[in-house]
């Protein structure tokens, strides 16, 4: 709100600034030449002169204008600067205050995931946005989520790098309670790939050394061969050093999907969240990556989307509904127990038809 009236008023006074300045400087471009002209009458000037305080009267108007401007983009900045400056100053409410080390974590519980009736709301104004969610996800395993939009099934995933805190109930990860882990230790498990592809102005190499920092062009080759990219990357005259435009603009949404994921992939994370990530893939790419991860990667995978096809050959698949957990299963299993699901398949199974 503050910012939002330091606005209206530099806007007020820049609507006022500049008419207000032309209005003086003519009006005593008017005088001039009024009182100039009486003076060349009676021989006390020549015409010349006139013309030349004339000319000297434009250049400090337009001097006047910068000036002007000038002080419209000081006060936005400074309004803008504090804005700033109160952000970078605001301490994280998500630190390390319980954090331990683990340092040495057994091989066979390397991605697992535990919920223990969770209950989450992103403050203490609103709702809870999921309501006692308990599930467990078994290492190396790939998860399915699923369910209308706006049901939490992106929060459920935040709350996995700790983005979030629970407000009641544990996030169980490699058998320590997220907040007992160390942030950066954490994080550095898991990669997420959301919904909106989000890529750097650079080179696609440069954006895939955003996973690793010293991948190898073998690593970036083979992040994107599972990543299905691998084709149209190499199809490209410069290969991985093909510049990309702010934003990916010189790439499709498929693309910059399927990019993006390789970037996760190349960090090898122990655990890949895929944020409705595959919604810009046709079918048959959207199998074949499924296909490819499930053969290459040693990790745990959740895939949120709702595409049933996209999730049904996930090992264990949950249906959210207004933040609560009403199915779990696999797809077999939930299209004879899950009302919710038969409704999803259905009406999927329709819009094909149609």
């Amino acid at each position: 709100d503050d910012l939002s009236d330091v606005y209206l008023r530099v806007t007020n006074l820049s609507a006022l600034l500049t008419p207000a300045t032309t209005l003086i400087m003519n009006v005593g471009i008017i005088a001039l030449f009024y009182i100039g002209g009486f003076k060349v009458n009676i021989g006390n000037l020549q015409q010349g002169q006139v013309l030349a305080l004339v000319n000297y009267m434009n250049q400090m108007l337009l001097a006047l204008i910068v000036v002007s401007n000038l002080v419209i983009i000081f006060t936005r900045a400074a309004a803008s600067g504090s804005r700033i400056n109160e952000v970078l100053a605001t301490e994280p409410s998500i630190g390390d205050e319980l954090s331990e080390v683990f340092m040495d974590q057994p091989k066979n519980n390397v991605g697992a995931i535990r919920f223990e009736h969770v209950d989450f709301r992103f403050s203490k104004e609103y709702g809870l946005a999921l309501k006692n969610i308990d599930f467990q996800v078994k290492p190396g395993s790939i998860l399915g989520i699923t369910g209308p939009t706006g049901s939490g099934k992106s929060a459920l995933t935040q709350l996995i790098p700790r983005f979030y805190d629970v407000a009641d109930g544990k996030v169980i990860v490699d058998g320590h309670d997220v907040r007992k882990w160390p942030l950066q230790q954490l994080r550095q498990k898991i990669a997420m790939v959301p919904q909106t592809a989000v890529l750097f102005t650079g080179t696609i190499r440069e954006n895939l050394q955003w996973g690793k920092k010293d991948a190898t062009d073998e690593e970036c080759w083979r992040a994107l061969e599972i990543a299905q990219s691998r084709d149209f990357v190499e199809a490209l005259p410069q290969q991985l050093d093909t510049p990309i435009f702010e934003g990916g603009k010189n790439f499709s949404g498929g693309q910059k999907q399927r990019l993006t994921i390789a970037r996760a992939l190349i960090a090898k994370p122990d655990i890949l969240i895929l944020d409705d990530s595959l919604s810009a893939l046709d079918y048959q790419t959207d199998l074949d990556l499924r296909m490819a991860l499930k053969e290459s990667i040693r990790g745990t995978v959740i895939i949120i989307s709702q595409r049933v096809r996209s999730i049904q050959d996930a090992q264990q698949i949950l249906v959210l509904d207004q933040g609560n957990l009403v199915g779990k299963g696999t797809h077999e299993e939930l299209l004879a127990t899950s009302k919710e699901y038969q409704e999803i398949v259905a009406s999927q199974a329709e819009e094909e038809e149609a």
